[in-house]
């Protein structure tokens, strides 16, 4: 009896370990990511800022531990760990990942609700084109893998504060706030500008951008600092573009172009792919 118990103690033992271990490896897998890009950065922080520990291919399987600011800590091979963006992992239409595609950017159409913004010789208002300009760019920075946060996608007010805030929030690393010019007397001046407030990454991402709008049929009024709350209460390098005068005529005609229209966020989008690419 006592030899039977003794092998009935061991095949429990055993039993129990053998559960262990399948418990184990299904809670590791079920929490776990199929990379479908082509190749996908694990980087040592959760950020694009943090450098890149490892590269995986399209297919690796990865182990998630924890989630932090839209970016996925996790093992590789049971041996790498470091952080992925978590809106890349699973993207299969993004052939390759670049560090525009693994940054966060928050875009800022400015004014809104009961904010109209300046208006046009004919009363058209400035906040209705703010919103179509930024959200042309979204949709081409989407297009390209980079997690784009709005600070208002609808007509609505949103408060000078909460629009930094947002960029705080989300761990972005650029915020670009879009106007329209205006001047004392209609029809006096014309051109676009690339505001910064604070010196360093903003100055950099300003210059960047404003350069490749060189080629916009509006004069390039080039960068200047600007003090604009938006930009000026703001933790992540931020600038704010002045697209042409609203008041102007001649501006406006471009403004309202779709040809300018798609031109001007190919730019933006250029400028920040280069911005990434030399400075971060």
């Amino acid at each position: 009896m006592r030899k039977i118990s003794e092998n009935t103690s061991w095949i429990i033992a055993i039993l129990t370990i053998m559960a262990t271990f399948i418990i184990l490896f299904i809670a590791l897998y079920s929490n776990s990511v199929t990379v479908k890009v082509n190749q996908l950065n694990i980087r040592t922080g959760p950020s694009v800022t943090y450098s890149v520990k490892a590269t995986v291919k399209q297919g690796a399987q990865l182990q998630v531990i924890s989630r932090k600011n839209n970016w996925i800590k996790v093992i590789y091979k049971h041996k790498t760990i470091g952080w992925v963006a978590s809106w890349l992992v699973t993207n299969g239409h993004i052939k390759d990942v670049t560090r525009l595609s693994e940054a966060t950017i928050v875009l800022d159409p400015g004014h809104g609700g009961s904010d109209s913004g300046a208006l046009s010789t004919t009363g058209q208002e400035e906040k209705t084109y703010t919103l179509i300009f930024a959200k042309l760019v979204a949709k081409k920075l989407r297009s390209k893998g980079a997690k784009v946060v709005m600070t208002r996608d609808t007509d609505k007010t949103v408060s000078l504060y909460q629009r930094p805030q947002l960029a705080a929030s989300s761990s972005a690393n650029a915020f670009i706030s879009f106007h329209f010019d205006s001047s004392d007397e209609i029809n006096t001046a014309s051109g676009f500008t690339c505001y910064y407030y604070h010196s360093g990454d903003s100055k950099l991402l300003a210059q960047s951008v404003n350069q490749k709008m060189a080629n916009l049929p509006l004069t390039n009024r080039g960068t200047e600092f600007g003090n604009y709350l938006v930009i000026r209460d703001n933790a992540v390098p931020a600038i704010l573009i002045e697209g042409g005068y609203i008041n102007t005529d001649r501006d406006f005609k471009k403004i309202q172009s779709p040809s300018y229209q798609e031109k001007y966020a190919d730019d933006v989008v250029s400028g920040l792919q280069t911005y990434f690419k030399t400075h971060n």
